[in-house]
């Protein structure tokens, strides 16, 4: 999130604050860090569908998901920018759901 996004402002607000302590207690661990087997701490609320603004989409507790920062700053970053989410689990398939070796 850049600081000069038009809705930078959503971040700071009462409201966000109160959803993101939320979401962390919820699922205190990384979400992506979990698909391989590894348990890393969660520091960092994530939208899952990009909301680009759309407060209803900002706010909806259900598009929220729980990440370490190098998952944040690193794959989340990757998956968005190139509709890949890299990495794999502990038996070798790839944790993006849209990878067609998940697909059936």
């Amino acid at each position: 999130m850049a600081s000069t996004s038009p809705w930078h402002h959503l971040y700071k607000t009462k409201r966000w604050y109160r959803l993101r302590w939320h979401q962390l207690q919820v699922e205190p661990t990384c979400r992506l860090c979990r698909a391989p087997g590894t348990v890393e701490a969660a520091n960092t609320v994530d939208h899952v569908k990009p909301h680009k603004g759309d407060e209803d989409l900002f706010f909806d507790a259900s598009n929220l998901q729980s990440l370490c920062k190098p998952c944040h700053d690193g794959a989340k970053q990757r998956q968005e920018r190139t509709g890949i989410l890299p990495g794999h689990d502990v038996s070798g398939i790839p944790v993006d759901p849209n990878h067609h070796w998940n697909r059936d």
